[in-house]
């Protein structure tokens, strides 16, 4: 099985996190097309993502909503 591609992979709400997540420019994009180009990341969240594979980029989305804004 071949990992997903952070970097070049097409992001979308049903794009499943995986253990090999990574912070790419194109995740960060994914983010600020939610949240707009002020949008920044941080260490808890990035956390978050270490913790919760399996997820979807949407439940993402919605945790960073439950807990920033």
């Amino acid at each position: 099985m071949s990992k997903f591609n952070w970097h070049s992979e097409p992001l979308s709400d049903q794009t499943i996190i995986t253990k090999d997540f990574k912070n790419t420019q194109n995740v960060r994009r994914y983010f600020r097309s939610h949240f707009g180009e002020s949008w920044k990341n941080n260490r808890i969240f990035m956390a978050w993502f270490k913790d919760n594979d399996g997820k979807t980029l949407k439940e993402a989305v919605e945790e960073f909503k439950n807990q920033y804004i």
